[in-house]
């Protein structure tokens, strides 16, 4: 059998994709079931209060997200190449362990759209009255790429490793600085895979209800699982070894810090031995006086017997 890793990695990419279809669908069905409850809530929300804001439909990202975990883990096996990956175990493990820290990410992920947005349009329709607000517009889609590079990280990094969330959005958002490569592969991934879909609603004609039935069947059975997929097929790589490095440099940093720390300790252990030998070389004891007698030594008060005995200790010691 030949070497997965032998292949080029993009045919390997094609290969794990194929293979792990039907668990991506299956993944994505699962994911769609929640999400279509919360879109509806909202929805309901949406209409009856008049506002009809494509931001309160937007809203359903929030406690969607945390299925999101299912739909990583499980597409990062798939894209890992893991064979027999267990679909609903593998999701609602994912659900469970990682729910309230995609909660926050779903919240933070609410935000950055919402401004990044809001901002966009807001200075392209100011942009009209003076030319100064394209530039300002420009800014806020760059910022918005690198929140979007941002975030093809932090559900990966939240699953796959034990880090806690500072460390987490620490890593993410120097990985979406740096790791231009993988954010062009996942960006020219993601852009193929609307391509497809856009292909897929022109092919529609025009017809409004076949236009939502295609939609609602690409979200439900399709886009989201394959989507985190190719995020993950780009990104993963370079992630493992970022952090893997990291944590190594970091347990060698702690074992340096531990070693310093015992040798500080054996220093002052040292310190404090040669100073109680000297106060007792200092100490006078009358040997015609009680031995039951107590004295102060070292603050606190010792039998002159137990302190003729340590003296007696210091001094053979010093002579061996």
């Amino acid at each position: 059998m030949a070497n997965p890793n032998s292949t080029l990695p993009i045919a390997r990419v094609f290969s794990n994709l194929f293979r792990g279809l039907p668990r991506l669908i299956l993944t994505n069905i699962l994911f769609a079931l929640p999400t279509a409850v919360f879109f509806s809530i909202f929805y309901a929300i949406n209409t009856l209060t008049g506002l009809h804001s494509v931001f309160i439909l937007l809203l359903t990202v929030i406690p969607a997200f945390p299925f999101y975990a299912g739909v990583v883990k499980v597409s990062l096996h798939i894209a890992k190449g893991d064979e027999d990956v267990a679909v609903c175990s593998n999701f609602f493990a994912a659900v469970k362990e990682n729910f309230l820290r995609f909660l926050i990410h779903g919240v933070l992920f609410y935000i950055a759209a919402f401004f990044t947005w809001s901002s966009t349009t807001m200075y392209f329709e100011m942009g009209k009255e003076n030319n100064i607000f394209f530039a300002l517009m420009i800014i806020s889609i760059v910022i918005g790429i690198l929140l979007m590079c941002f975030f093809f990280r932090v559900p990966t990094m939240t699953v796959a490793f034990d880090l806690p969330m500072k460390a987490i959005y620490k890593n993410s958002l120097l990985m979406g600085f740096m790791e231009v490569k993988s954010n062009l592969a996942a960006i020219f991934g993601l852009f193929i895979l609307f391509v497809i879909c856009s292909m897929l609603l022109v092919c529609c004609g025009g017809n409004a209800i076949a236009i939502a039935i295609v939609t609602a069947l690409l979200g439900a059975v399709l886009v989201p699982a394959v989507a985190a997929f190719i995020i993950n097929a780009a990104v993963w790589q370079r992630m493992y070894i970022m952090v893997t490095d990291s944590a190594s440099e970091a347990r060698n940093v702690d074992k340096k810090i531990l070693e310093k720390r015992r040798e500080l300790e054996e220093y002052k252990k040292r310190k404090n031995r040669e100073s109680v030998r000297e106060e007792l070389n200092k100490l006078e004891l009358d040997d015609s006086a009680d031995d039951d007698e107590y004295v102060y030594f070292n603050g606190k008060m010792m039998k002159k017997s137990v302190l003729r005995k340590m003296k007696q200790d210091a001094e053979e010691s010093e002579g061996n």
